[in-house]
């Protein structure tokens, strides 16, 4: 009697119980390492579908051989914490190795490394590699028609998809009838067990996660905890374009031929961009170019001639460390969604590598925003050369970035020349936005309207500057009173302190802030503005008050500057000779038509 010994992987892939199926293999006897058991146990407690199919396929392997009257028991030792441990290593597929040793049996394997393993230790072993195994329909595949994007399967909840085409989808309910958790549950099994027999792979799998792509379905399953009941939602693309399909202009087509190397495609989920991905791929394959596409999960619809690569290790940087040494013309980077995916693409870039980079963004312009504060201002353009607005899968709108020193629109002084980088609309080369920095932060302004620029560079140096004089004075107040200049009115106390020794400080605030500063003490709040005439009696300038103001203390200001403190006298009056400095200020303010006021304090 042959004793079969299976180890994980082949009791994952299904090969046993297609072997116990077989009436010739009556006189064997399956034996089980307990080590199989706990650790499928383990991933079935973390959530992770392997451990559901391998235990599902252990029952049935158990059954089958009660049927057939075929042996079968569960030998071994548990694993202990250092066997646990150090799994990654290879521990538990020593205690595997040992329990087929110690039975003098066969080790049934799909894992190549053990296979070898197991010949080095004199261990028999039969190697069964994973074989594909297509169907020509899966059950979920029921709920797909032609126009149909996506299922979406949850227990409890009637199965919904949606349907039309891209940018006109409608979300319909497939029947009345609710899902159950049984129904899903056969679901998955099938489809895991489909991917574990090579028609697809496991991209993801996360405690309480799984995703799989089968072919041109990607399906994502989620389990509680990570969610409050079973789901099953699977995808797939439901048009697949060339680049001649979406009517490019003869100047686009040249744009992307032979300038364009870095390629952002922006858009809503649903909207088309990993289709255009997809296009693009195939139109630089066929300008006879060496593309590679990084995708996780990988589900962009490309020719054989173009490899798709995923995270080397769980990291894309790893990935790139390798397709550098490719020597790749293009490289479509589907999905850059976190800080490193922009760091990978950027770094790409930046070596040579003509990048298409898919950015979930509400608008082109948006897709830019998400590289500044990631990369220096200048290092954009290098960067990003070409942005593609997609939406209802046609292309709205194509911006070029380049770098130009000039005065920012909305800046009069040559002397506020800075770098900026120029966003223009490709088809009417308008120019649509300008990124500069101002002060200590980069800014991204529309200049659509030479108006609507002006207001928002007054708004944004309103709101830097009123931030930068209140380290002085809290309650500083800044007035912009031309497209170079600002007036900033300040507590009086703290005018000496801004201006500085010599200018020094106000003339060093003037270059980090790119505008000239008039500063001015500010008049008090808390007061009442008296009404007076002024008259001229002999050597003297006389301020005649209209109220009743005898025996009050008064302050008096031209414009907002402050004069001088008196009291009115008992002819309601004040005098000051022409002669002082005080009273030679009031006659050329009044000569000049300038403001003079006097204040009754609060």
């Amino acid at each position: 009697m042959e004793k079969i010994i299976p180890d994980t992987s082949i009791i994952i892939d299904g090969k046993i119980t297609e072997l116990v199926k077989d009436e010739k293999e009556k006189d064997v006897e399956i034996v089980v390492p307990r080590a199989v058991l706990d650790e499928l146990q383990a991933q079935a407690s973390k959530s992770r579908e392997p451990g559901f199919i391998g235990l599902r396929e252990l029952k049935k392997i158990r059954e089958r051989c009660e049927e057939a009257a075929i042996s079968f028991r569960i030998e071994g030792s548990r694993p202990s914490f250092d066997d646990i441990r150090l799994a990654r290593s290879g521990r538990i597929d020593a205690i595997i190795r040992d329990v087929a040793k110690n039975e003098h049996g066969v080790l049934y394997t799909a894992d190549f490394v053990q296979a070898l393993v197991a010949e080095a230790e004199g261990v028999k072993v039969r190697y069964l590699p994973p074989q594909a195994r297509f169907v020509e329909r899966s059950d979920f595949e029921q709920f797909f028609t032609p126009d149909t994007l996506s299922v979406h399967l949850k227990e409890e909840v009637a199965p919904l998809a949606k349907r039309g085409k891209p940018g006109d989808f409608k979300l319909v309910k497939i029947r009345d009838d609710r899902c159950t958790g049984s129904e899903l549950e056969g679901i998955i099994a099938e489809i895991s067990e489909e991917a574990s027999r090579g028609r697809g792979t496991v991209e993801i799998s996360r405690a309480g996660a799984t995703v799989f792509q089968l072919g041109s379905y990607r399906i994502a399953v989620s389990r509680p905890p990570f969610s409050d009941g079973l789901e099953v939602t699977i995808v797939r693309p439901i048009v697949k374009l060339s680049l001649d399909d979406y009517n490019l202009s003869e100047s686009l087509k040249d744009l992307l031929k032979n300038r364009a190397e870095g390629i952002v495609i922006a858009g809503p989920p649903g909207s088309g961009k990993t289709t255009l991905a997809s296009s693009l791929a195939e139109f630089y394959t066929k300008q006879g170019k060496i593309v590679k596409t990084f995708e996780s999960p990988k589900d962009l619809q490309v020719g054989p001639e173009v490899t798709q690569y995923g995270p080397l290790e769980g990291d894309f940087e790893k990935t790139a460390e390798i397709l550098l040494l490719v020597r790749p013309d293009y490289t479509v980077y589907d999905e850059v969604r976190r800080t490193k995916d922009f760091e990978v693409f950027c770094d790409m870039r930046l070596a040579g590598v003509g990048m298409v980079g898919v950015v979930h963004a509400s608008g082109p312009v948006d897709a830019v925003q998400r590289f500044m504060g990631r990369v220096e201002l200048g290092m954009i353009p290098s960067i990003i050369d070409t942005a593609i607005f997609v939406k209802g899968g046609e292309i709205k709108k194509v911006l070029r970035l380049s770098l130009v020193v000039k005065v920012p629109t909305g800046m009069m002084e040559a002397d506020l020349a800075r770098p900026v980088v120029e966003i223009r609309d490709f088809e009417t080369a308008s120019l649509e936005y300008e990124i500069y920095t101002f002060g200590e932060e980069n800014v991204i302004i529309p200049v659509t309207s030479v108006s609507r620029q002006a207001d928002a560079v007054q708004r944004l140096a309103e709101e830097r500057i009123t931030h930068y004089f209140r380290k002085f004075d809290p309650n500083a107040a800044v007035e912009i009173i031309a497209p170079n200049r600002a007036k900033v009115k300040v507590d009086r106390s703290t005018i000496p302190r801004i201006i500085g020794k010599g200018g020094e400080m106000i003339s060093e605030i003037e270059d980090t802030l790119g505008i000239r500063i008039d500063v001015e003490p500010k008049i008090s709040a808390m007061g009442e503005e008296v009404p007076f005439d002024i008259k001229e009696a002999g050597n003297s300038i006389e301020l005649v008050f209209r109220g009743e103001t005898v025996g009050k203390t008064l302050s008096v200001y031209v414009a907002d500057a402050f004069l001088f403190t008196a009291t009115v006298g008992g002819k309601r009056s004040i005098k000051v000779s022409k002669k002082s400095d005080i009273g030679a200020r009031i006659v050329r303010a009044y000569m000049s038509g300038e403001t003079v006021k006097a204040i009754l304090p609060a």
